[in-house]
């Protein structure tokens, strides 16, 4: 064995010594009665098996965004033929930019953000059957050796995992981590899991390109952020943060089976503020938006600001097979990641998913779709996030280097899935 596998070893080999030890010192001390096994005994011999634990977690994790996808999908197409109906009423209108504005800032902007509503809320449903079942405190005790290998703890898993519904109180979250480095690349790391707000874009381009693997794509987006975040980790703990991660000290709810009141409340809670936010700036954005795609005015939208904004950078997302439409969505998506599908509607001018996933489809391949899905999912993070980023650390620097660090990642791995879908055929 060489010296640098027993250098990595050497903490874990130390932590099963420990517990051999303290195996045997029970052992000795302990007098065991008789003890009846429960039927939560029997699922933690299941789902923490060192072989089954991981593959478990994952085929749970797809099953959740398989669940969303399909159960949505009847909810979406509902929401988005009242926006279409509604919308129409706007040509009542005499004024032409007036029913303009109405149509496509209000109807069709915050509409076409509300279609999102139906899957975001069976995401939290999921998410808070799984918390209040017990089974999210398992996945940080089955994921804790591979975050020690890469210099982590499990707890710092707990964290990933509440990323799922949002980055911010997930960062906020990192506060009951030990050790200030395990803290920081908690920090660093948690943008790469996927919030709940990045779901509609997964959820237009996946159904605009995959059809009935749409289910798997989004999946994967989870998936990819969740190995990014590791590989991060890797690296900050292998440079700027070196150190020896804390150990994990977990104490394990028994299985229960969840209140369906509960999840209710919990998904309702978590569904409002997501509403909130469409009627408070993401208004304003769709505003906003409007505003630039259609000034000056008696110009086609080629010829528009937010046409001007998007030809400027578009040669730096060209080579990824992104056009200025898309362009100008990264640029607004900082501000909130729903605001990405919202510049869709708005610049393309129609309304209804329908309509925008074939307007997608005929303006990208699947491939460069795919690609998109993966630069929204790690490119820099929403301005509320590298907020709470700087409030958690104490430092800009921290915050300056997420954004940084997160563009890199994000155009290399899109260049990574292009370059290789070209060469393979798959273009």
């Amino acid at each position: 064995m060489s010296s640098k596998i027993s250098k990595d070893d050497l903490e874990v080999l130390l932590a099963d010594k420990r517990y051999e030890l303290i195996s045997k010192v029970v052992n000795a001390s302990v007098v065991k009665g008789e003890r009846k096994w429960t039927l939560s005994d029997m699922l933690d011999k299941v789902y923490l098996d060192k072989y089954l634990g991981i593959p478990i977690f994952l085929l749970v994790i797809w099953f959740m965004f398989q669940f969303t996808f399909v159960i949505s999908a009847p909810f979406m197409d509902m929401i988005g033929m009242f926006f279409l109906w509604l919308g129409n009423y706007a040509y009542l209108i005499p004024n032409e930019i007036l029913a303009s504005f109405i149509k496509d800032a209000l109807i069709g902007g915050i509409g076409f953000i509300l279609v999102f509503v139906a899957p975001i809320s069976f995401l939290f449903f999921t998410v808070a059957v799984l918390e209040d079942s017990g089974y999210i405190a398992r996945s940080a005790f089955v994921m804790d050796r591979i975050m020690f290998r890469i210099g982590l703890t499990g707890r710092s898993f707990i964290p990933m995992i509440l990323g799922f519904g949002c980055n911010v109180p997930a960062i906020m979250a990192s506060r009951s981590i030990e050790g200030e480095k395990d803290r920081l690349i908690t920090i660093l790391i948690n943008p790469f899991i996927s919030c709940s707000a990045r779901l509609p874009i997964y959820v237009l381009f996946a159904g605009a390109f995959f059809g009935n693997y749409a289910g798997f794509a989004i999946w994967s987006m989870y998936l990819l952020g969740i190995i990014v975040a590791i590989f991060s980790a890797l690296l900050f703990r292998k440079t700027i943060l070196k150190g020896e991660p804390a150990p994990l000290i977990l104490e394990l709810p028994i299985f229960r089976r969840p209140s369906l009141k509960t999840a209710f409340s919990l998904m309702w809670n978590r569904t409002s503020t997501f509403i909130q936010k469409v009627f408070t700036y993401l208004l304003i954005g769709a505003i906003f938006l409007w505003a630039l795609s259609n000034f000056p005015l008696e110009v086609n939208i080629e010829n528009s600001y937010a046409a001007m904004i998007g030809h400027l950078v578009e040669p730096i997302f060209k080579p990824l097979g992104f056009d200025w439409r898309s362009a100008v969505a990264f640029i607004f998506g900082f501000f909130a990641k729903e605001i990405v599908v919202e510049t869709f509607g708005i610049l393309y001018a129609i309304e209804g998913e329908a309509a925008m996933t074939k307007a997608i489809s005929g303006s990208m391949t699947a491939l460069s779709g795919f690609a998109f899905m993966a630069f929204s999912l790690l490119y820099i993070p929403c301005i509320a996030t590298l907020v709470t980023i700087r409030k958690e650390t104490d430092s800009w620097k921290w915050a300056g280097l997420s954004i940084i660090y997160s563009f890199i990642v994000a155009y290399l791995v899109a260049a990574l899935i292009v370059g290789l879908g070209r060469f393979i055929g798959f273009d």
